[in-house]
């Protein structure tokens, strides 16, 4: 008796000084969006224009600065890679706040078809158009599985059913993260009612997945504290497509003029 009550306690403070921490530092779903842009933009701009700066002036630069531009490609995609469980996370949270799944559904899929020409062009130069679809494909089927695991509520062998086929289907249509991409969204929604099991849950898979800093990305999750913030509601719709049509253009038309 004396144990159960004495690790009650000790769960009840640690949330209640996990509250405190979130009541004094924590950030809004503005802030945890601006970031996930912000690295997402430094990724993208090493995957696609650093690496094909380094590309073009291989041999032309001393071997110092090529070894400069290769330690900057791989900071810039070491820390881009605290964007997509960020943006997994809140699609999590857009799901549970949404008034109108069907609205949310269809504006992802809408922006999904039309971010694909710049997805394929700023990575792959428009060549290689169906060798691996765009994240916001990946963040759609994440939607629909959570969608389909309300639908059967309290039917767990069916709710099951539904998250291995949209893995299965994010791998058959070879989305940006694929199956993992889908599973962690799943993750962040089963692990819903704690944010402490959250962050330990998707910190320990991206650890896994994609290795350190990666699961530095649950730091400003875990310190998430509710609130919508001051955001443009289609700044990242619009910018994702933006952003990669910009780089395509900088990198095949002006780049090559450049170097």
């Amino acid at each position: 008796m004396a144990s159960s009550y004495n690790l009650s306690d000790i769960s009840a403070r640690l949330s209640s000084g996990a509250e405190s921490l979130r009541a004094r530092f924590g950030i809004s779903g503005a802030v945890l969006k601006n970031l996930a842009v912000c690295s997402m933009l430094i990724d993208h701009t090493a995957a696609v224009l650093v690496r094909r700066y380094i590309t073009l002036a291989s041999g032309h630069v001393t071997a110092q600065k090529a070894a400069f531009w290769k330690q900057l490609y791989f900071y810039m995609r070491r820390f881009g890679r605290l964007a997509f469980p960020i943006f997994c996370f809140l699609i999590v949270e857009g799901f549970l706040h949404t008034k109108d799944i069907r609205k949310y559904l269809s504006r992802m899929f809408v922006f999904a078809l039309v971010s694909e020409f710049p997805f394929d062009y700023a990575l792959h130069h428009g060549q290689s158009i169906f060798e691996k679809q765009n994240v916001y494909f990946t963040l759609l089927i994440g939607l629909l599985v959570l969608t389909g695991i309300r639908f059967f509520y309290g039917r767990i062998p069916l709710q099951l059913a539904v998250m291995v086929s949209g893995m299965i289907l994010a791998r058959l249509l070879r989305t940006d993260y694929s199956y993992k991409g889908v599973f962690i969204i799943e993750l962040l929604y089963i692990t819903r009612f704690s944010r402490f099991w959250q962050s330990a849950c998707g910190a320990s898979f991206m650890q896994y997945y994609e290795k350190m800093p990666t699961p530095l990305a649950f730091v400003p999750i875990w310190l998430y504290n509710g609130t919508r913030g001051r955001q443009n509601k289609y700044l990242f719709y619009f910018f994702y497509p933006g952003h990669l049509l910009l780089l395509g253009i900088l990198t095949w038309q002006i780049l090559p003029v450049l170097v």
